[in-house]
């Protein structure tokens, strides 16, 4: 059962940064619901007033504009699975969407709750820090942008402020040269949590022709930029900067994704739960970088 709270309703988003401001740090935003109200069925949490932002249309939409995507964080991941926009300039979002628990909670579930509730293991992070994302969040007082990477500070922990809502994810649109690939293990198909996730982008020299930065012939693909994130191996979604470095201006060979598998499993920081030993996660993180990154290569 419920613990009693008092529910705010606003109808436009200027209203509800009022509310919160007003009511900020015991109001609490309610998007989709689909983790808070099962923590507050199970007691874990008592907020007394939540405010509701499924009215706001504001926070809805899906656009491009001035070269990047831009998602309202009240965009339900049902609806990134749907969108046009999604599919041409974000596939491994929409790959991530689709293993994201099942149809029933991708219909309520939002982008920006499952940022906001920033759990290690939340699967749209991985593919976002790979498209370089950045969240807009905004309050009475303005927004301000920040990128992904240093939004979620550990297990569900951001820094979002209280009189802060999280209004929208954005992203650079990707070089038509760029690949992404997803992969989520779970001891399940559907409806599971993460054992690991693993998105990678490489952003190759183009259709075999030789490397800017180097000198040989053509017919060989470069990594001009590579960006590599993991899920529920540490405790916030990670980028695997050394592993991304190793890839950057260097021709895709078997001993150079082998190395960045390599560097990418010693990233993380996994810890055994009833899903997976750290042993074993830190091993799969190996295999399924190197498998994502060869995935990429074979589909230029």
């Amino acid at each position: 059962m419920l613990p009693e709270f008092e529910l705010l309703m606003p109808q436009t988003l200027p209203e509800a940064l009022d509310m919160l401001a007003e009511g900020a740090p015991d109001v609490t935003p309610l998007a989709g619901g689909t983790s808070l109200l099962v923590d507050m069925r199970g007691g874990l949490r008592r907020p007394g007033v939540l405010m509701d932002l499924a009215g706001l249309s504001e926070l809805h939409a899906i656009r491009q504009e001035d070269g990047h995507v831009v998602v309202g964080g009240g965009v339900t991941i049902a609806e990134l699975l749907e969108s046009p926009i999604i599919a041409q300039q974000a596939s491994v979002l929409r790959d991530g969407a689709a293993v994201f628990a099942n149809p029933l909670v991708r219909n309520r579930a939002t982008l920006g709750g499952n940022l906001v509730y920033a759990s290690p293991a939340a699967d749209t992070a991985p593919p976002l820090l790979v498209l370089d994302a950045e969240v807009e969040l905004m309050s009475k007082e303005g927004s301000r942008r920040v990128p992904l990477e240093d939004f979620i500070t550990g297990v569900r922990e951001t820094i979002r402020r209280p009189d802060e809502l999280l209004a929208a994810v954005r992203w650079p649109v990707s070089s038509p040269h760029s690949i992404g690939a997803f992969h989520k293990l779970a001891l399940r198909k559907a409806d599971a949590i993460s054992v690991l996730s693993v998105a990678v982008m490489v952003e190759g020299n183009g259709s075999g022709l030789p490397s800017p930065h180097r000198g040989g012939g053509g017919g060989e693909v470069y990594c001009q930029q590579a960006r590599i994130a993991l899920g529920a191996v540490a405790p916030r979604p990670i980028r695997a900067h050394a592993a991304e470095e190793v890839l950057r201006g260097q021709p895709l060979t078997p001993e150079i994704i082998a190395e960045a598998a390599h560097l990418s499993a010693e990233s993380a920081a996994p810890i055994d739960d009833i899903r997976g030993s750290a042993a074993y996660r830190q091993r799969v993180v190996e295999v399924l970088v190197r498998r994502l990154i060869v995935s990429t290569e074979r589909r230029r």
